[in-house]
């Protein structure tokens, strides 16, 4: 049943003493809305505590000589008791909700500034809809539960003043009823390991389900491309099934306290009762008094179930709270160690001694050297997994690499401030990224303050804007979900301008073309042909194109230059570059398919 809910990797575990500091810590700011709660919760107790006291001295005043007025009085009097109860409560509802919604807020916000603090190997390890599920799920438990704990103050001021009161009564019956208080607290207390536990399975369960959702309609294309619709539905079944019984195991757990309590108060009340039947009939108690005491009981068991049944459920919120205190304070591994802010770089580049990888005792890069000049065009091709991706993610800090260093215009990566450094590299991937927005929005996504003729300016560079004429609302049209209602190289053309639009001093292409039709293509080649001039440029090759007309070319095999030099000298070297020239390359060229035109 529990197979999959292991903890994360980032998880920890926390006292409940620096858990409960931490969690006061985020109510700080809303003292203002605390204090009104505390003096409304006051008042609403105390109305709460005195209407049996009103009750029980009326019922002792009533008697042959008491009028119509008098019952009238003590029916206005109580019904005034009960109101003012109501609005008392009110208030301390409307401001606890506020203080509750306020945390739940910033607590969210927290969590989700950590999150894009982290480099890309965290996504890697932890699933998005898991960390989703964290942001939402448990900060929803966890504000729940905060709305719990006003509950159990309030029912904590109502036991105290009621047992004050009654002790004025009846001392004999106050200690009884104070001596059997502990059995909550012992049952309750009896539960608290049991419910963490499953409450945090609990929480995981309903995190791998929200994560499975997330993955399966993201790749919902795959899916009905190949048939494959009822099999993930069966895998859907599972993982909701396993939520289903972990959780329903916790709801059984967590329920099963109030029968055990209810069992507890049932002893003591007719103990209490059998008493002070006793008392009655040997007069050492009044009718008024006793009533109080029956009445009372009511109004002192539920507070006491509600802070004893507190215990497992105070432990959901624990739990809730645990597992985004793990998500906030998980450090990001990807740490600048200056605050430089670059001017307009020229782009000299130099990888010294680098090493680098992604797992432990897997390195994709060992003492790694490379140096680029400033301006310089250089295509980087080898075999899947050689290590092209990796000096991209690198040099864009997506990763943090263990030892060596990347220097740029004679300054580590590291002294940079990130943001500022991050302005200076333009990243076009191979499959580009669109949000769910307009055409204009998109390509000025990273440029805010960019005027309508900007966005067209850089259509323009990037191959041509004269398509978004065609569009029903021009650079006003919404793309839909990832960019689906624009083709493949109108997206390819998005994303190119959303680069050039930010004119950055270094250009990284995951072969921006590899994704487009061959007209598309063209019309990009002779913009990248013209934006790559006088700019440093890395280009991870998968075209004849990009091999043909950069300055050098070096060679990856599992993490080493073994080759470089521009094509013709390559070529000539009749090695390793010339087989994957042969292999990969060659079928593009004219004079190739002018051959095999010929056969």
């Amino acid at each position: 049943m529990f197979y999959g809910l292991e903890a994360e990797e980032y998880d920890r575990t926390y006292k409940d003493r620096n858990l409960l500091r931490r969690i006061f810590s985020f109510f700080a700011p809303y003292k203002r809305y605390m204090i009104i709660v505390v003096l409304f919760l006051t008042l609403s107790s105390l109305i709460t505590s005195f209407v049996p006291l009103i009750t029980s001295i009326a019922i002792n005043n009533i008697n042959e000589s008491a009028g119509i007025t008098y019952l009238i009085f003590l029916i206005v009097l109580i019904l005034s008791f009960n109101i003012l109860s109501f609005v008392f409560n009110y208030f301390r509802q409307i401001n606890g909700a506020k203080a509750v919604a306020n945390v739940v807020l910033d607590l969210r916000g927290e969590a989700t500034k950590s999150i894009l603090d982290h480099d890309l190997s965290f996504f890697d390890k932890n699933p998005i809809g898991k960390i989703v599920s964290r942001i939402n799920s448990d900060s929803r438990d966890f504000g729940q539960t905060v709305e719990l704990s006003l509950e159990v103050i309030s029912s904590l001021v109502v036991m105290i003043i009621i047992i004050l009161l009654l002790s004025l009564i009846n001392i004999a019956l106050t200690l009884i009823m104070l001596i059997a208080i502990p059995l909550f607290f012992v049952v309750a207390l009896a539960f608290r390991k049991f419910a963490r536990k499953m409450t945090l399975l609990g929480q995981r369960a309903l995190a791998s389900v929200n994560s499975f959702v997330k993955e399966s309609f993201s790749g919902i294309q795959i899916a009905k491309t190949f048939r494959q619709e009822q099999k993930l539905y069966d895998q859907f079944e599972k993982v909701n099934l396993q939520s289903y019984k972990v959780n329903l195991k916790r709801a059984f757990l967590l329920n099963a306290i109030f029968p055990s309590l209810g069992i507890v108060q049932g002893i003591v009340t007719t103990f209490l009762v059998y008493l002070g039947g006793n008392f009655l009939i040997f007069d050492t108690i009044n009718i008024g008094d006793f009533n109080m005491f029956i009445q009372s009981l009511n109004l002192l068991f539920f507070p006491l179930l509600t802070i004893a049944s507190f215990w497992p459920q105070f432990q959901s919120g624990l739990s809730a709270s645990e597992r985004i205190f793990a998500i906030i304070d998980t450090p990001p591994v990807v740490i600048q160690t200056g605050d430089i802010i670059p001017g307009k770089l020229t782009g000299e580049i130099e990888f010294k001694n680098l090493t680098f990888q992604y797992e432990e005792n897997k390195k994709v890069f060992d003492n790694f050297n490379l140096k680029i000049k400033p301006g310089e065009s250089l295509a980087i091709v080898g075999h899947t997994g050689a290590g092209k991706s990796s000096i991209a993610n690198l040099l864009a800090r997506f990763y943090e690499f263990q030892e060596g260093d990347i220097v740029i215009d004679g300054k580590s990566i590291r002294n940079f401030k990130l943001q500022a450094y991050r302005q200076q590299i333009g990243i076009i991937p191979q499959v580009p990224f669109l949000w769910a927005d307009t055409v204009e929005h998109n390509i000025s996504y990273g440029c805010t303050s960019a005027s309508c003729d900007d966005v067209i300016s850089a259509l323009d560079k990037a191959g041509g804007s004269e398509w978004v004429n065609n569009l029903p609302n021009g650079l006003d049209t919404m793309v839909g979900e990832r960019g689906s209602l624009l083709s493949m190289g109108q997206r390819q053309l998005v994303a190119f301008a959303r680069v050039l639009l930010e004119n950055p001093s270094i250009l990284i292409l995951d072969e921006a073309t590899a994704s487009v039709d061959p007209f598309t293509e063209t019309r990009i080649q002779d913009a990248l042909e013209k934006t790559i001039e006088g700019r440093t440029s890395i280009v991870i090759a998968h075209r004849l194109w990009t091999v043909r007309h950069v300055d050098r070319i070096i060679v990856l095999d599992k993490g080493k230059i073994i080759e470089e030099g521009n094509h013709d000298e390559l070529m000539k070297r009749n090695g390793y570059y010339a087989d994957l020239y042969n292999t990969y390359f060659r079928h593009q060229s004219l004079k190739y398919i002018e051959e095999m035109g010929k056969t």
